[in-house]
């Protein structure tokens, strides 16, 4: 999603297309943003999603290896972002309008035919997945100046791109939404799946991009920030504990691995948006 401000004021929708609900989560579409935001980057923290984004009537997508990085990649007008179990450090300071979608479990072979698993940790130019029509998508985009026309047009693309398949496994589907709402012995879900414990981890990886004990740590993770936008000033031993954490130093631990910063320092951020750390 655009950084900063943007990224505060769209949230996604789901889709309009019944069809596209099974792999699709939520939509947006947002204009240029009126002002910068008071960073020039932010930490883009995981959430355990892939998500497809268009970036319009700005720069492309650029991201820094590290906080060393002066010159960083740029990437094509319109990317793709495999789920991660790391932050990656993304450019704020010339923003843009942007349209996007957050991407549910399967939805890498729905759309792509591609395995969720060879995508994750990349951000990839749509047009090196699909060719002539992202080139396509990005002039149809531009040529709206209305967000929610852009919206329509975003979808239909999504629409032409689904591909005859059968829905998701329902044990992976179910393994992936209860690892989403809280922990989970991965053993079991495995031995209750029907397959191998083998052939489990394997469909989990296909469909998620993750093995489901990285998957189970991000999402602990997503539900801990989600749990810090309503406590200002938290008890960190007590908030481990009603995390799924062992206890406050295996909370800190995971923090810096995921976001690059302690929470003490996340906090003091004031970020606007949860998966957004806005970094000198």
């Amino acid at each position: 999603m655009t950084p900063g401000a943007a990224t505060a004021a769209a949230a996604p929708a789901a889709p309009a297309h019944a069809a596209l609900r099974p792999w699709i989560e939520g939509v947006w579409s947002c204009a240029r943003p009126e002002r910068t935001a008071a960073a020039a980057r932010e930490h883009s923290l995981p959430s355990g999603a892939m998500h497809l984004v268009v970036r319009l009537d700005g720069p492309p997508l650029r991201l820094y290896a590290d906080a060393a990085d002066r010159r960083g990649r740029a990437f094509g007008p319109a990317t793709l972002a495999g789920v991660r179990s790391g932050y990656c450090i993304k450019d704020l300071s010339q923003p843009a309008a942007s349209v996007g979608a957050v991407l549910r479990p399967g939805a890498a072979m729905a759309l792509f035919g591609v395995s969720a698993a060879e995508l994750a940790g990349q951000h990839v130019d749509l047009q090196d997945l699909c060719g002539a029509p992202a080139q396509a998508l990005y002039q149809r985009l531009s040529a709206c100046a209305d967000p929610e026309r852009r919206r329509v047009v975003f979808e239909r693309f999504l629409l032409e791109r689904l591909r005859p398949l059968r829905r998701l496994d329902p044990q992976i589907a179910l393994a992936a939404q209860r690892l989403q709402r809280e922990p989970a012995a991965v053993a079991a879900m495995a031995a209750g799946s029907g397959s191998s414990h083998r052939h489990f981890i394997a469909g989990f990886r296909d469909a998620t991009g993750l093995s489901p004990k990285r998957y189970a740590r991000v999402q602990r993770f997503r539900r801990l920030l989600e749990r810090l936008r309503a406590l200002p000033a938290p008890d960190w031993a007590d908030l481990a504990l009603a995390t799924g954490y062992a206890d406050q130093s295996h909370l800190i631990r995971e923090f810096r691995e995921f976001a690059g910063v302690s929470p003490g320092r996340y906090l003091a951020a004031g970020v606007r948006s949860p998966h957004h750390l806005p970094v000198d």
